[in-house]
């Protein structure tokens, strides 16, 4: 899903960086190790929620 996300906060922020999003807004930047672990969680909560 593609949303439009306000960088305001985080200026360093380039395309293909992973960041924390809250309201919007990206809050921080996180990185791609713990970025993919974390997506990998939430499709494992959705496989099981079905």
């Amino acid at each position: 899903m593609k949303k439009p996300v306000s960088l305001a906060l985080v200026p360093e922020a380039v395309v293909g960086d992973y960041v924390i999003v809250h309201v919007g807004f990206a809050i921080g930047l996180i990185d791609p190790e713990e970025a993919e672990r974390t997506l990998a969680l939430f499709a494992e909560m959705e496989a099981k929620s079905t």
